[in-house]
């Protein structure tokens, strides 16, 4: 009896403390977790600099750090672009002449279209390739054939951008891929390309270029398509060029015409390409929302004041305006132009149609926006010995 007793009282204990073992918050709890702080991602900027600009005029609508010097990246392709255009302009090279793709041209990194040494395409096939692939070969294919060597052409394209006062430019490369380790960057600036896109638009044959969403090389066995996808999210836009690597960001220089007013839109720096382009487009809207074209002076519009004509066959003629002149004003704007007319008050020798009698200076709201040649609307030969002389002691004839 004892002894079952003894056994039940065991139990008992036993039990009881099992429970209260079970039961102490301190044993059976699992550890508190300390509180996280929740982290607020920060929104990274869209852009780290952007400009708009009228193409004709130069005038800026808006922008912001529109000097900040930052890598282009592939945007350096226009510069090559303009000295084509140039030395197309001037007859020293042609669309059709032959280019035999070098060695080093065959070997380049980042967009391309796989140019092999010896290949040989045409300068116009060439800048298609430049233009609508980002073709870093066929960039430095184009440069060694109108240089001679890739440093020549560099130092060209530096010579342009200093006689179109790029003030925030400087070229190292003719591509505008990163460099390579302690090599310099390429610099520019909103501003500058700016500068650089208003120089380009003047040239139908590169717009026609740059407009090109997607197309064949090398007889369609490659096909190029255009990285810059405002073409086909705005109408009206004809240009011009996109450029990326990580540490620059997304940029894009881009123009676009819609009813005679053609706007300019650079943004660097922006951290996706899909941002960049959002940003461009929505100043694209704005500016062609707000802004109307103003035609100011009208070629071959009569200027209303005499230049006197010392040694013509006419003693006198009045000058025409050379040239178009439009300027983009707000809609809600008063119109308040003014044309000035700076004539020489004397000119020598016979006068040839087209040619300079000075210039008609446009003011709005008292601060000039333009200038426009005043010409002459024909051809006056030089007058005999007879009327020279009679000029000459105070009569006009």
């Amino acid at each position: 009896m004892k002894k079952w007793l003894v056994v039940v009282l065991i139990v008992f204990f036993s039990a009881g403390l099992v429970q209260a073992r079970t039961a102490d918050p301190k044993k059976t709890r699992s550890p508190k977790k300390p509180a996280q702080t929740k982290v607020m991602a920060v929104p990274e900027d869209p852009y780290k600099a952007f400009i708009v600009v009228e193409a004709r005029s130069g005038k800026v609508l808006e922008g912001e750090n529109i000097h900040l010097k930052r890598p282009p990246a592939s945007v350096v392709k226009l510069m090559l672009a303009c000295l084509v255009m140039e030395k197309l302009a001037k007859g020293e090279v042609k669309l059709t002449e032959t280019i035999t793709v070098a060695r080093e041209a065959s070997k380049m990194g980042g967009s391309q279209v796989y140019l092999k040494e010896g290949e040989t395409f045409t300068l116009e096939e060439m800048m298609k390739a430049v233009m609508v692939a980002s073709g870093n070969d066929a960039a430095l294919a184009v440069a060694e054939h109108l240089a001679g060597t890739k440093d020549a052409f560099i130092k060209l394209m530096n010579e342009k951008a200093k006689a179109l006062n790029m003030v925030d430019t400087e070229f190292h490369s003719v591509h505008g891929l990163p460099p390579s380790k302690g090599e310099p960057e390429d610099q520019s600036s909103c501003s500058d390309l700016a500068i650089l896109a208003r120089e380009l638009v003047r040239y139908p044959k590169l717009l026609e270029w740059t407009a090109i969403k997607t197309e064949g090389f090398r007889n369609g066995q490659f096909i190029m398509n255009n990285h810059n996808k405002l073409l086909f999210r705005l109408p009206g836009v004809d240009g011009l060029k996109t450029g990326y690597y990580r540490e620059t960001g997304f940029n894009v220089v881009a123009t676009a015409l819609k009813n005679d007013l053609r706007f300019i839109v650079v943004v660097l720096g922006s951290p996706k390409a899909r941002t960049r382009d959002d940003v461009a487009l929505e100043k694209f809207k704005k500016a062609f929302a707000q802004y109307k074209t103003v035609s100011v002076v009208k070629k071959g519009e009569e200027v209303n004041k005499e230049v006197i004509l010392a040694e013509a066959k006419i003693g006198k003629i009045k000058g025409v305006a050379g040239a178009d002149f439009l300027y983009p004003v707000p809609n809600d704007q008063k119109e308040t132009f003014k044309k000035e007319p700076l004539l020489a008050e004397k000119i020598k020798g016979e006068i040839k149609q087209g040619q300079k009698l000075g210039e008609l200076v446009i003011k709005l709201d008292n601060q000039v926006v333009g200038k426009v040649d005043v010409v002459s609307p024909v051809n006056i030969p030089k007058a005999n010995f007879f009327t020279i002389l009679i000029r000459k002691i105070g009569i006009n004839i």
